[in-house]
């Protein structure tokens, strides 16, 4: 399935000769599908049916459908004569009995939709089947511009990624010098106190706090996951099936473990890198919310 981007815009228009029809389908993001529907009276029985085709085309987002319809005139509405007459009498005697005189307004019939039926109210399924057509022909266009939209959100994703994967690198080659330093520093530090103090350093209770230090130090899970997650992101780019929530929520892991390892390592240009790295994974956030 390609990546879709949730914001797009498509458009179907057809005269068969017997009916003209004009497609609009505009969307947005959301959390989930929500179809919103401007549909002629004659195709407003058709919604139930329509939104199933819709959802063969779409998962999520706010999406606007518009259809325009006009029938030629052999699919135009019939009128009920009898029916009109009996009322136009009714309202004469209605008037006759208040001294009123009555002048009848033709014209107010054609606002009477009791007093007309439609070829569409006598056969659905005979206008249904060129409207579903049209509405299919629209929403493929409208995934084809989603798919070109989610193809600049990729590109510009990807160098993203690619640019976090270096710092994550980064870490990873500075990390062990960082826990050395912090270890001759520390060893310094007691070996001048002990020293003012008159006393010596003991190795053997020296190696046992380094030991809880060097765990305290240690982001090699940390910055495993990290690497696991980037190619996770870059596998769901490829995938593109449910991938707004799946990137989203890696998004999320992958800075919970980038601040991990800025607090674990106190050291100032790792310090930067994080920051770096946190700035990067809100920007992805801020795209991958549009997609699909």
């Amino acid at each position: 399935m390609p990546l879709r981007s949730m914001t797009g815009f498509g458009r179907f228009q057809q005269d068969d000769g017997n009916v003209v029809q004009t497609w609009e389908i505009r969307s947005v993001n959301s959390r989930f599908l929500d179809l919103k529907w401007k549909l002629p009276p004659q195709a407003r029985n058709m919604e139930a049916r329509f939104e199933k085709i819709v959802r063969r085309f779409a998962s999520r987002g706010r999406v606007e459908i518009s259809l325009n319809l006009q029938l030629r005139a052999e699919s135009c509405a019939s009128f009920d004569a009898g029916q009109a007459s009996a009322m136009l009498e009714a309202l004469k005697a209605f008037a006759s009995s208040r001294g009123d005189i009555f002048e009848v307004n033709y014209m107010s019939l054609l606002h009477i939709s009791s007093l007309w039926t439609s070829a569409a109210e006598t056969d659905d399924d005979a206008l249904f089947e060129p409207l579903a057509a049209g509405l299919e022909s629209a929403l493929a266009d409208w995934n084809e511009s989603r798919e070109t939209e989610a193809e600049a959100l990729a590109r510009d994703l990807e160098v993203r990624f690619s640019r976090m994967a270096e710092w994550i690198s980064a870490i990873e080659e500075r990390a062990p010098d960082i826990k050395a330093a912090r270890f001759e520093q520390v060893r310094e530090r007691l070996s001048d106190m002990l020293g003012n103090l008159g006393g010596e350093l003991d190795e053997g209770r020296f190696l046992q706090e380094m030991v809880v230090m060097a765990d305290k130090l240690d982001v090699t899970e940390e910055l495993t996951r990290l690497h696991s997650h980037l190619l996770r992101l870059a596998s769901l780019m490829e995938s593109g099936e449910d991938a707004g929530r799946k990137l989203d929520f890696t998004l999320q892991e992958s800075f919970r473990e980038i601040n991990t390892c800025g607090n674990k390592i106190q050291d100032a240009q790792v310090s930067r890198i994080v920051v770096d790295c946190k700035n990067e994974l809100e920007k992805c956030r801020e795209q991958v919310q549009n997609l699909e």
